[in-house]
């Protein structure tokens, strides 16, 4: 038990030290957000702090990736921990003094705490190294907001002979201090599809003499509501949402076709199969009923994202032990992850990191949004202990 105390308050010890700094890379990284692929000087920046703590890395891993490595004393499992970089194309309006200096881009998602956050977890174990069993795979990854860093990663090697993963992510509705898991499904699987719906174009004033795929999509629309309320169970959770239509030029003719882009979300690999099963028995209908051909592309996206208990097991006590009763209830989310690739890969857990400020109601992707710094280092700390404990185990 004393040697546990030891380590768990040289963990404190530890991201006090780095605190400030880690503030100050965070806001330097906010001033300068970069979208997925493009995280070029973010790198330069994760870089450049990962040789001032001491921690051997590579860069360019799954193009503009980082990994950081950090050996324990003596051998034992590969724990990969990973915080994502990239902004998103909002238009910030928080007035910070330290607000996007880049016109049309924003870190509204709040990874440059996470890739701070990453960064304390780094300088926290790589002070307890000597003491620990194992190594550490700090991933810096890239393009998380378009579900597609993960992958380029795991190509690049990221994975290779990883044991287990630990993901985080920042939560404003979860109050500063407080933290929150799921167990199972946490975030779901996210497809995308596109359908062009075809027709023949015609004069506003003779519709019998076209065949008109806007009112073939207004149907196909409505019906794609029934995948939820009609084709899932009540208690099974299914999201399917049509985000775009384009069809046409001006007001008196009849559009030749009518695309329409959309995402499927589920939370489990069956509801995800039926989902597209029912969307394209739904399309081929509309053609039958319309005379109007659908042609559907099916983009297939993530998988839903999978809390293995015994990490989160493992994660939660030492979390417990590190701050005492600190986690709030939470729900599944029908947001995606591509942190699911590697949790498909090897046993992970996602911590939700509270990043509520007290009086404020801020929410993801939001133009003004302002995540409590605070928890930065509250994050380190708990991923820190979660990493310890699961190479001990």
């Amino acid at each position: 038990m004393g040697h546990i105390n030891d380590i768990d308050g040289a963990i404190a010890e530890a991201i006090r030290a780095e605190e400030a700094a880690l503030i100050s890379v965070r806001r330097d990284l906010h001033a300068h957000p970069e979208l997925a692929f493009q995280e070029q000087r973010t790198a330069a920046v994760v870089a450049r702090e990962l040789t001032r703590l001491g921690i051997p890395h590579r860069t360019g891993v799954g193009r503009t990736g980082v990994v950081g490595i950090i050996e324990g004393g003596r051998p034992g499992p590969v724990i990969a921990i990973r915080g994502d970089m990239d902004a998103l194309p909002i238009e910030e309006r928080t007035g910070l003094e330290f607000a996007s200096l880049n016109p049309g881009l924003m870190h509204a998602c709040g990874h440059d705490v996470h890739t701070s956050t990453l960064l304390g977890v780094g300088a926290i174990l790589q002070s307890l190294a000597p003491s620990l069993a194992g190594s550490i795979r700090l991933l810096f990854q890239p393009a998380e907001e378009i579900l597609g860093g993960a992958a380029a990663m795991i190509e690049d090697g990221a994975l290779d002979g990883v044991d287990m993963a630990l993901g985080f992510h920042n939560h404003p509705d979860i109050p500063v201090g407080k933290f929150g898991f799921v167990r199972g499904a946490t975030y779901a699987a996210c497809d995308r599809f596109r359908i062009v719906v075809r027709g023949v174009s015609g004069h506003a004033a003779y519709p019998h003499v076209a065949v008109d795929p806007i009112v073939a999509a207004a149907h196909l629309i409505t019906t794609l509501q029934t995948v939820v309320s009609r084709e899932m169970g009540a208690l099974e959770p299914c999201v399917v949402t049509v985000g775009a239509i384009h069809a046409g030029t001006v007001h008196n003719i009849i559009s030749d076709s009518c695309e329409l882009l959309g995402t499927v979300r589920t939370l489990s690999a069956d509801a995800r199969s039926r989902a597209e099963a029912s969307i394209r028995r739904i399309c081929a209908g509309i053609e039958t009923s319309f005379r109007t051909p659908c042609d559907l592309d099916w983009i297939v996206g993530v998988p839903p994202t999978l809390n293995a208990d015994a990490v989160l097991e493992t994660s939660v006590t030492a979390i417990g032990r590190q701050f005492g009763d600190v986690f709030v209830p939470s729900e599944p989310t029908m947001g995606a992850e591509d942190f699911s690739l590697i949790a498909s890969r090897v046993p992970s857990f996602v911590l939700r990191v509270g990043s509520g400020a007290p009086g404020r109601e801020d929410y993801l992707h939001n133009s003004g949004y302002q995540p409590d710094e605070a928890c930065i280092a509250l994050g380190a700390r708990a991923l820190a202990a979660a990493a310890v404990d699961l190479l001990a185990a």
